[in-house]
C-alpha cells in the first residue's frame, strides 16, 4: 500500500492529543580492513562472493578471531557518547533464519555489552531560538554485519513478487557497532527534528573519529526508527520499527509518518499493532 493511501492526521492535530515517544538504533559500519573475525577485506564493493573465508560463511572448523581494531573504536565511540566501558563483554549467537545469513544466526553482543549509559546533546532550530536536547544511550554494542540480497523482478525491490533472489556476502561479517538510545519523550513537535538531529550529530562525529565514513547512501550508516503515541498523562503507547532508514531526511519523514499515521488509528478507535515496517520516499 502507498504512503497516500495511508489514512493519517494532520501533524499540528496529532501533536494536540497525543504525546510522541521515539526511540533510535542507529547502525554503523566500522572502518576498519578486514572484517570483524576474519582477515577478509572489509572494502565496499568488488565482485560478488569475492571477499569471503570459511570463518565469515561459517563453515564447520573455522575459528573466529575478533578483529582488535573494531574493538577500539568502539570504546573511541562509547567514550565520545559519554558511556561507562565495561571491563568485560560477551558476544551471544542471534539466531534467525533467513538468506543473508550464511551462518544462519548473527554474532553480536545484548545482555552485555561495551558501553552502556552515555547521552548526547543536540540542539535543534526553533522559531524562540536553539534549543537543546540531550538523548540519552542505553548502549552501544558490537555485531556483524549480514549480506546483501537483491530481489529481481517485481515492482517494490523486495522478496515478496520477485522472481528469484541474488546473494552477495562480501558485506557478511563487516563489524558493526549499534547504537541504542533511551527513550526520547518531551520533544512534543519537535520530534522529528530532534531524531535527524540526532542521527546528523552522530554521523558528524563518527567522521571525526574516524571510525566509520558513515555513507548512508552506502548502507554504512542506516536508522531503525521506533514511535509510539499516547494521550497525555497516559502510559507510552505500543511502538513501531521503521528499519533501515538510509537518509537524514528519511529519518525525520519516517517519525512525522507515524505520528501522523498512528494517531489516525487510535482517533478513530484503532489499536496500533507492535511491528515492523519498511520505509519508502
Amino acid at each position: 500500500m502507498s504512503a497516500s493511501a495511508i489514512e493519517r492526521m494532520k501533524f499540528d492535530d496529532a501533536l494536540a492529543a497525543f504525546e510522541p515517544v521515539l526511540g533510535l538504533e542507529t547502525h554503523v559500519e566500522l572502518g576498519t580492513a578486514s572484517k570483524m573475525f576474519c582477515s577478509c577485506s572489509a572494502e565496499f564493493g568488488g565482485d560478488p562472493n569475492t571477499h569471503v573465508c570459511p570463518v565469515c560463511l561459517g563453515l564447520p572448523g573455522s575459528m573466529p578471531v575478533v578483529n582488535a581494531s573494531a574493538i577500539e573504536s568502539t570504546i573511541r565511540m562509547g567514550l565520545s557518547l559519554n558511556c561507562s566501558i565495561a571491563s568485560w563483554c560477551r558476544f551471544a549467537r542471534k539466531n534467525y533464519f533467513y538468506p543473508d545469513m550464511p551462518k544462519d544466526y548473527q554474532v553480536s553482543q545484548y545482555d552485555e555489552p561495551l558501553c552502556v549509559d552515555g547521552y548526547l546533546d543536540v540542539v535543534v532550530a526553533t522559531d524562540d531560538g536553539p534549543r537543546e536536547f540531550r538523548v540519552e544511550i542505553e548502549r552501544v554494542h558490537m555485531e556483524e554485519d549480514t549480506g546483501k540480497l537483491t530481489h529481481a523482478g517485481g515492482d517494490t525491490g523486495r522478496i515478496h513478487g520477485a522472481d528469484y533472489s541474488l546473494v552477495d556476502y562480501n558485506r557478511a561479517g563487516i563489524p558493526l557497532i549499534e547504537i541504542v538510545t533511551k527513550p526520547i519523550v518531551g520533544a512534543g513537535e519537535l520530534a522529528p527534528l530532534v531524531a535527524r538531529a540526532y542521527v546528523t550529530e552522530l554521523r558528524d562525529l563518527m567522521r571525526a573519529l574516524g571510525v566509520s565514513d558513515v555513507r548512508m547512501d552506502q548502507g554504512s550508516l542506516r536508522c531503525d526508527v521506533n514511535v509510539s503515541l499516547a494521550p497525555p498523562g497516559e502510559p507510552w503507547g505500543t511502538r513501531s520499527e521503521t528499519k533501515n532508514v538510509n537518509s537524514l531526511r528519511s529519518v525525520e519523514r519516517a517519525v512525522r509518518f507515524e505520528i501522523e499515521r498512528q494517531a489516525a488509528v487510535l482517533s478513530s478507535g484503532g489499536r496500533v499493532g507492535q511491528e515492523t515496517r519498511h520505509f519508502h520516499e
